[in-house]
């Protein structure tokens, strides 16, 4: 009997008729045949309230203490989901994260999954149980729950199914597959039947919502097929794996998959730092203290003081972190001042076939600059090329890149 994990987010259980057309669903995959675990996300904005009930409290709570209150919204879709599960005649049963084996590296707030045992799931699969897992949280060496930050049930979703050894790991969301761009911005654009490990990676870590980089990242290294689709119809949508059949056809047709966008980056710049080696080091090797990911990095031309600008950019939850950060360098004599800037977004062109293509790039920075919007960094990838530009112009940045690549 092979063993299906099926991942609902938010969306999905935001109230109770949507909870119960998630049971209706997570029970036909019963009555096919298959062993069901399902990792289900806080209802809603449940998340969102929790922590704006926390910041009345406290501008700065713990870490431990908002791991314990945020795990609780996941707590509540399970028992809920569960209940509907046997309103309609199927045995199931809630686990948390913790009762279902998740083991964390104990780092509050940003959690990394260290293992799973997942032998009560096994034991409750094997008694005819559908199982309900709290996704986003698990079990830290020292008895603490942490969560695995934002996008975490999708990383959960994902281990579970490789530990199971699932056939494929069902993501259901509220839109019905990966798009060449956001549907809600770009009215053209068009749903992937198939995209692959790399270009998804790409896509979810430059802003588009549908996976977690994370979950993306893990699925590629174990090789876990992925199915991302909507939990309000039976539709297929699209399929998450490795791409190997890449004829020449294929590769002139997809030279771009897709268009992203991010607009919940900052920029930081720390002024007129020592030109000294270890610099950047120190810089970096702090932040990454606090677990902050930095994306690009720009470090400026020497002034007539040997000294300098380093800029970065990285996302705006992480402003508090970053601010605490760069006063304590700052007050240490290491730069003169800092600034954060919330007025930027990332805009990105993503594709595979962009390795044995050339000029891309060129016709990106063209159209950027056509509409007379000024590019203020640049990263590229072999499968990906990111603009740093202001928020107003990044739709239509979006919209004219969808346009001139995949229109």
């Amino acid at each position: 009997m092979s063993i299906v994990v099926m991942k609902f987010g938010g969306s999905s259980v935001a109230n109770p008729e949507r909870i119960r057309r998630v049971a209706r669903r997570v029970g036909e995959a019963q009555d096919e045949g298959h062993q069901v675990v399902v990792i289900v996300s806080a209802m809603g904005d449940t998340t969102d309230d929790l922590i704006m009930l926390s910041r009345e409290l406290s501008a700065r709570p713990s870490r431990r203490e908002m791991d314990m209150l945020l795990s609780t919204g996941e707590q509540q879709s399970i028992a809920l989901l569960a209940i509907a599960l046997h309103e309609y005649g199927y045995k199931a049963i809630s686990l948390t994260g913790l009762q279902a084996g998740y083991n964390t590296d104990g780092t509050y707030a940003v959690s990394r999954i260290c293992n799973i045992d997942s032998s009560r799931v096994r034991k409750e699969l094997d008694e005819g149980n559908i199982v309900v897992v709290a996704g986003f949280q698990g079990l830290s060496p020292n008895g603490d729950i942490t969560t695995l930050g934002r996008g975490g049930s999708d990383t959960s979703a994902v281990a579970m199914a490789i530990e199971l050894q699932a056939d494929m790991c069902e993501i259901y969301t509220d839109v019905d597959g990966v798009y060449t761009a956001d549907p809600r911005l770009v009215k053209s654009a068009l749903k992937l039947n198939t995209i692959s490990y790399d270009e998804m990676l790409e896509m979810a870590a430059m802003g588009a919502g549908v996976l977690h980089p994370r979950s993306v990242e893990l699925a590629k290294q174990y090789g876990m097929t992925l199915h991302v689709r909507t939990s309000f119809d039976h539709r297929l949508g699209t399929i998450v794996q490795e791409v190997t059949d890449m004829n020449g056809e294929l590769e002139k047709e997809m030279v771009v998959a897709g268009v992203a966008h991010d607009m919940s980056v900052l920029r930081a710049t720390l002024f007129n730092v020592p030109d000294q080696p270890g610099l950047a080091s120190t810089v970096f090797g702090r932040l990454a203290q606090d677990k902050v990911n930095v994306d690009m990095i720009i470090q400026g031309s020497k002034t007539s003081d040997d000294k300098q600008n380093l800029s970065f950019i990285s996302a705006r939850t992480d402003a508090d972190k970053i601010e605490q950060a760069l006063g304590e360098m700052v007050a240490g004599g290491l730069g003169e001042k800092f600034e954060l800037d919330d007025s930027i977004a990332k805009v990105s062109v993503v594709g595979a076939g962009m390795i044995s293509r050339p000029g891309v790039a060129a016709k990106t920075f063209e159209v950027i600059s056509s509409l007379g919007i000024n590019i203020d960094m640049i990263s590229t990838s072999e499968i990906k090329i990111s603009c740093i530009v202001p928020e107003a112009d990044a739709a239509k940045a979006v919209r004219a890149l969808h346009e001139a690549f995949l229109g």
